[in-house]
């Protein structure tokens, strides 16, 4: 009798380790405090604030999270449409190119692809280079060790300085 209890008890034993190994049991416990997952919960849906140069080095720790960018804004461009990997149409988006912010040169950041709607973009039509702009959008891909990025909104936070005609 002793060893059926025992062996029944250790068949018990042996199923919920599997299933709390397996996540199946405990798979909606959450030990964070609930101030701090607010506090998370906010982050994903206003995005991470960080500098471009931190995503292009490291794009998968960014990988489908939110993110908010400040910047120079170079040139619109056809650069990463098409490319099945990381498809983005070129009937549907534009994508544009920011200044590197290390460096004195006047070197575009080609490592990021940034994607914008093409009717979306339609509204920043008189954007000029070195105008100023806040990024908010979401890292899709990482394909060929670059940062894919949607852009979902483009806000101007600076005009460049009108250029003097001599």
């Amino acid at each position: 009798m002793k060893i059926k209890l025992y062996l029944k008890s250790l068949f018990i034993m042996a199923v919920t380790a599997g299933l709390i190994a397996a996540g199946g049991l405990f798979y909606n416990v959450n030990a964070q405090p609930a101030a701090f997952t607010a506090v998370k919960q906010a982050q994903v849906q206003q995005g991470i604030r960080v500098k471009p140069l931190t995503v292009v080095n490291s794009p998968k720790t960014y990988l489908n999270k939110t993110i908010i960018m400040d910047a120079k804004f170079d040139k619109f461009s056809t650069l990463g449409l098409d490319y099945k990997v990381a498809y983005r149409s070129s009937e549907k988006y534009i994508s544009f190119l920011i200044k590197r912010d290390d460096t004195s040169f006047n070197i575009p950041l080609s490592e990021m692809k940034l994607f914008l709607k093409r009717d979306t973009a339609e509204k920043f039509i008189d954007l000029k280079t070195d105008d100023e702009v806040e990024i908010t959008g979401v890292v899709f891909s990482d394909a060929l060790g670059d940062a894919w990025i949607e852009v979902n909104e483009l806000k101007i936070t600076k005009k460049a300085p009108e250029e003097k005609k001599s």
